[in-house]
């Protein structure tokens, strides 16, 4: 239908017409890989804005209250209404995989080029450019380090998959693509510590604030709790033991609750959840397809994974709700203050989804 709308075939031009297919495939095929809310240093909750980080290596800031506005579009004939944003630029030469706040003040992102990079968010909000291209230079260029080889050949950059932040010591973590973790000194902009275990990539990381620990999860199949001051593995987590099974070995995603007293571990189809004082696993969840994101919501768990649904469980593994969503495959999901559940995934879609179930919207978002 898009096509016919627009192209006139008394006027017709292949090249054309083969731009106008190509873009709407680029389009429908990009994905949105992380959302995360921005912090409202403003009492209005209508200054609240939804940062992402997508496939195409942009990283994005929108309006909440102008993609309210906007509402659902159709839904049945998955007609999605395209968001201005308020603020675009290319974050990544490659995909970019995560965006995360840093003591408010500076939003950060990493990806496939293997650097961590971060702009200043009051700059970002007092912009008065929507798209700023690359006119706003980042405040921070981190890039992992390369490894040396026989005859001193160096190893290509490793990609960073997951960034994890304690503003408390000042550090930024880093889950790369050479199966170490990264630990950054945000002040010298130097890399302070290495996290060497894992035999493969690693896809999350989470940082244990209060115990000065960080939790990674690798393609290796395990989760592993790492000691800040010495850099070794004080505990290896292995789903596969507690029934977890299939042919997804990977963990793929992890989560820790406001206690930082539960950890939950998604690897292929199924959840664990884990008690870290008692060092056991005390519930595993099924799930129809694999798991790609998971997060606690107090006493209750939040999921989303190739299918388009939004799954609630309760800490025994028990379904609470399934809601249907609008990504046909999701890799992100985030809780506003309020209780609203911000799913993005393939096709660049976010949908925001009230804590009653409700699709309050939902948008594609723009490419670069």
């Amino acid at each position: 239908m898009g096509v016919a709308q627009q192209m006139d075939c008394r006027n017709w031009e292949e090249d054309s017409y083969r731009d106008v297919i190509l873009q709407e495939r680029e389009t429908l095929s990009r994905t949105v890989f992380r959302t995360a809310y921005a912090p409202n240093p403003n009492s209005n909750p209508n200054s609240d804005h939804v940062v992402t980080a997508s496939s195409d290596g942009s990283v994005a800031a929108y309006s909440i209250s102008a993609c309210l506005e906007m509402g659902c579009g159709s839904s049945r004939n998955r007609n999605w209404l395209a968001a201005e944003p308020e603020f675009l630029i290319r974050g990544h030469d490659g995909p970019a995989y995560d965006v995360k706040f840093y003591d408010d003040s500076l939003v950060l992102s990493c990806g496939d080029d293997g650097r961590i990079r971060g702009w200043k968010w009051n700059e970002i909000l007092e912009s008065k450019e929507s798209e700023q291209g690359d006119k706003m230079k980042p405040v921070l260029d981190l890039v992992n380090p390369q490894h040396k080889g026989p005859w001193g050949a160096l190893s290509p950059i490793p990609e960073n998959n997951a960034i994890a932040v304690d503003s408390q010591s000042g550090s930024i973590y880093a889950a790369a693509g050479d199966s170490c973790a990264y630990c950054w000194d945000m002040e010298k902009s130097q890399v302070k510590m290495v996290f060497k275990g894992h035999s493969n990539y690693l896809h999350c990381i989470v940082s244990c604030n209060s115990s000065s620990q960080i939790i990674t999860g690798s393609e290796d199949g395990t989760a592993r709790i790492w000691d800040c001051k010495s850099g070794k593995c004080i505990q290896v987590i292995n789903p596969e033991k507690v029934g977890s099974g299939g042919s997804f070995p990977c963990v793929s995603c992890i989560a820790l609750d406001s206690s930082e007293s539960w950890l939950v571990c998604g690897k292929g189809q199924s959840l664990s959840v884990w008690n870290l004082p008692a060092r056991e696993c005390v519930s595993v969840a099924r799930t129809q397809a694999s798991v790609q994101d998971v997060l606690f919501d107090e006493n209750q768990i939040v999921a989303v994974g190739s299918e388009p649904l939004l799954t609630r469980l309760n800490m025994n593994g028990d379904i609470i709700s399934q809601i249907e969503c609008a990504p046909t495959s999701a890799f992100s999901v985030s809780l506003h203050p309020s209780g609203v559940a911000a799913v993005s995934g393939y096709g660049a879609l976010v949908d925001m989804i009230s804590q009653f179930g409700s699709h309050l919207c939902t948008f594609r978002c723009r490419g670069l």
